[in-house]
């Protein structure tokens, strides 16, 4: 069980999310209670077809955290609502930011 809704590791962190596909706006919840721990909750317009859903969960990702897409990247969920990104980069950095965006 997690404590926090990412993990780091040698090359930046996963971040564990719940998707919400075919909102009506696009949009980062907040972090909430799954069953293996904590997760980040997140809404995108896209329709869960075709990987359009995870792409925009990507793109959403980047804004909100102000990163390049190419370093976000699916490691597993691509078809289920429970995913995880893969996010490259320096993990103590990572997370400072990840808390501070958490903690607004």
């Amino acid at each position: 069980m997690r404590d926090l809704c990412f993990q780091e590791n040698a090359n930046g962190i996963l971040l564990f999310i719940k998707l919400t596909p075919h909102a009506h706006c696009d949009e980062i919840i907040g972090t909430m209670q799954g069953g293996d721990g904590p997760v980040l909750s997140a809404k995108v317009r896209a329709i869960a077809d075709k990987g359009k859903a995870n792409k925009a969960l990507i793109t959403l990702m980047s804004k909100w955290l102000g990163i390049a897409k190419s370093n976000i990247n699916l490691k597993s969920g691509s078809k289920s609502r429970l995913k995880t990104l893969a996010i490259t980069g320096d993990s103590d950095e990572l997370a400072l930011m990840l808390g501070e965006k958490l903690a607004n």
